[in-house]
C-alpha cells in the first residue's frame, strides 16, 4: 500500500500552566505535525516539538526539514516497508530529531492502522497500564505544596519535582512535601543538569530519609565521566536524560563503570519510536531500567511514547504528562488516563483522529 500524500503544519497548542525549570521558562507549546495518507485513504499522524537546549534543534528548523521538497523520498513508497522507511528517515535528517520523530510516528501510525492493530500490539505489549508522574516546576515552597494538592485532588500519586537552582531550597521543598503529604506521593526529582558532583552527593545524603525514587540528570549532559565517578549507590538512582540522545550515547553510558541505573527515553531526543526501541534494547541487555519522558507535546507523540514504553519489559517509570496542560490539541483520542494511570486504547495505530 503506497504513500499517496504527506501534509505538514504547525500549531501553538497553548499552555495553561507556564512553569520554570533550571534553564528556561515554558509559556507556549508550538508543535509540528505530519499527516501521511495512504492510497486507500488510511492516514497516520505524527508530531514533534524539539528542545533546542538539549538537541540543538528549534521548531523553525524542524519545519524547514519537513518542507514538501524534502518529502519526495517517501511519497510513492510502500508503507509495508516500515523498517526501511524509518531507516531512510533516520539517515536523511541526522540533525533534526524532532522532524524524524514526527515522520517516524506518522509512519508507525499509518502502518499499524493499515494492519488494523494498535501499535503497542504490533510491537509486542508487555505492560497494560502504569501511573504517570505529574511535574511541578521550580517554585517556592508554598506554590509547590499548592500544586501538589491540586494533583492529589485529580488522582495523581507520583510527583516529579524540578530542582537545580538552589540546593538548600530544593531540599526544603522536598522536606515540606513529605511533612504535608507523608508517603501519599512517590517523589522523583529532576535537577536538569543543575548540580555539581559534590552537590549531587550532598543532595542524596540529605534527602535519603525522604525516600526519593530517582534523581534525573543532576550533572551537565557532557559530564558522563563525572557521573561514572559518583558512588555506585547514587548512580543506581540516577536517570540519564540530557546525556542520552541516541543509541550511541546509551552504549557510552553502560560502559563500566555504568553512569546511571535508569535511562530516560524521549522520542524528541532520539528521533521517534524506531530509535527509542534501539536504546531500550541496549538497556534491556545491560540491566538498565527505562523511564519514558517527554517535552511539552501534542497527545500524538505522547501516545506514541506510551505505546513504545508498554512494549518494553524493562519500563519501570513513565513521565508522560506533556499534553495534560495544553489549552488545545490537533487530535482527539490516543492514550487513556484515569486517576493518574495511563492505558493504551485498543483502536488501530495510535487511536487518534484529527480535530475537524
Amino acid at each position: 500500500m503506497k504513500i499517496k500524500d504527506i501534509k505538514i503544519w504547525s500549531a501553538d497548542l497553548g499552555n495553561t500552566k507556564p512553569y520554570t525549570i533550571a534553564f528556561k521558562t515554558v509559556d507556549e507549546v508550538r508543535n509540528a505535525f505530519v499527516e501521511i495518507t495512504l492510497a486507500n485513504g488510511v492516514t497516520g499522524i505524527g508530531s514533534g516539538n524539539p528542545s533546542e537546549y538539549v538537541v540543538g534543534e528549534n521548531l523553525s528548523q524542524t519545519l524547514e526539514a519537513l518542507q514538501d521538497k524534502n518529502m519526495d523520498f517517501l511519497v510513492g513508497r510502500d508503507i509495508r516497508e516500515i523498517g526501511q522507511l524509518t531507516f531512510d528517515v533516520w539517515k536523511k535528517f541526522p540533525k533534526h530529531p524532532a522532524a524524524r520523530a514526527a515522520l517516524d510516528i506518522a509512519l508507525h501510525d499509518a502502518f499499524t492502522k493499515f494492519l488494523d492493530i494498535p501499535l503497542v500490539k504490533y510491537l509486542g505489549q508487555k505492560i497494560q497500564s502504569m501511573p504517570t508522574s505529574n511535574t511541578i516546576g521550580i517554585k517556592n515552597v508554598e506554590e509547590t505544596l499548592k500544586e501538589a494538592e491540586d494533583y492529589k485532588q485529580k488522582g495523581f500519586k507520583i510527583l516529579k519535582v524540578k530542582l537545580g537552582k538552589d540546593l538548600n531550597e530544593d531540599i526544603e521543598r522536598l522536606v515540606k512535601l513529605r511533612e504535608r503529604f507523608g508517603m501519599y506521593f512517590l517523589i522523583r526529582i529532576d535537577a536538569n543538569q543543575g548540580y555539581t558532583s559534590q552537590q549531587t552527593i550532598e543532595f542524596y545524603n540529605k534527602t535519603k530519609h525522604l525516600n526519593i525514587e530517582l534523581i534525573e540528570q543532576p550533572l551537565p549532559a557532557k559530564a558522563v565521566n563525572e557521573m561514572k565517578q559518583l558512588p555506585a549507590e547514587i548512580r543506581q538512582t540516577i536517570a540519564a536524560d540530557e546525556s542520552l540522545i541516541s543509541p550511541v550515547d546509551a552504549l557510552e553510558l553502560v560502559k563500566p563503570p555504568r553512569a546511571a541505573g535508569i535511562f530516560n527515553i524521549k522520542l524528541m531526543k532520539c528521533g521517534g519510536v524506531s530509535q527509542a526501541l534501539k536504546i531500550a534494547d541496549i538497556a534491556q541487555h545491560e540491566g538498565v531500567d527505562l523511564f519514558w519522558g517527554c517535552n511539552d507535546e501534542s497527545s500524538v507523540s505522547i501516545t506514541a511514547a506510551l505505546h513504545a514504553a508498554f512494549a518494553c519489559a524493562n519500563t519501570k517509570y513513565i513521565d508522560l504528562d506533556g499534553s495534560l496542560d495544553l489549552a488545545k490539541d490537533e487530535v482527539t483520542g490516543g492514550f487513556i488516563l484515569k486517576d493518574g494511570i495511563m492505558y493504551c486504547s485498543d483502536k488501530p495505530g495510535l487511536g487518534l483522529e484529527r480535530v475537524a
